[in-house]
């Protein structure tokens, strides 16, 4: 879930100035709603919309070389290997964020409305058969295709009705198997 706060009073936010990116702040000092929540500082942009960038450790902005595909260089089309020259606001958080992105790491006492009063469960299950396998405890005997986690749908065809759907699994077992041992008492080059 996602939530957009909206904060003006600069006292509040100098909690988060010269932190940089992934680093866990407590946020006692935000207001009562917030007492025990613990924030990881994960991204943000500067007031003209250049992306914070990891391993930039400067509060500014500054200009780097980056191959496509990079954050602060998005370009996906170009030559093999090419790279250009793109600004990126440095890791450290500073006063001229506009925006500062934040996950919940420890969640306190209250509730906030709209991010931790509601629960959104997954989607879609595990696709692999190890992370089945993680997920339910099961050994390597255990058949995985019992396990898998089907979700129902509603057809939009009236005569169908609710169908369901699951993953193929992927990683199931060794496609190209070792092959058989040689018979007792036949030399290799026999073939027998």
């Amino acid at each position: 879930l996602q939530k957009v706060i909206e904060m003006e009073d600069e006292k509040k936010l100098r909690i988060f100035y010269e932190k940089r990116m992934a680093q866990d702040v407590e946020v006692d000092a935000l207001g009562d709603e917030f007492k025990g929540y613990v924030l990881r500082i994960t991204g943000g942009q500067d007031k003209e919309g250049f992306t914070m960038k990891q391993g930039v450790l400067l509060n500014t902005r500054v200009r780097l070389l980056l191959p496509k595909g990079t954050t602060g260089f998005a370009n996906h089309r170009g030559r093999e290997g090419e790279r250009k020259r793109r600004s990126v606001r440095g890791c450290i958080v500073g006063p001229d964020l506009a925006v500062l992105n934040l996950v919940v790491v420890k969640k306190g006492e209250g509730e906030l409305p709209g991010l931790t009063d509601s629960v959104k469960p997954r989607r879609l299950g595990p696709k692999r058969a190890s992370k089945i396998r993680k997920l339910f405890n099961l050994t390597k005997e255990d058949d995985v295709t019992r396990y898998v986690i089907r979700r129902e749908i509603e057809s939009k065809n009236p005569k169908v009705g609710k169908f369901t759907k699951a993953p193929k699994i992927r990683a199931l077992g060794d496609p190209h198997p070792p092959p058989a041992p040689a018979p007792q008492g036949c030399p290799p080059q026999a073939g027998c």
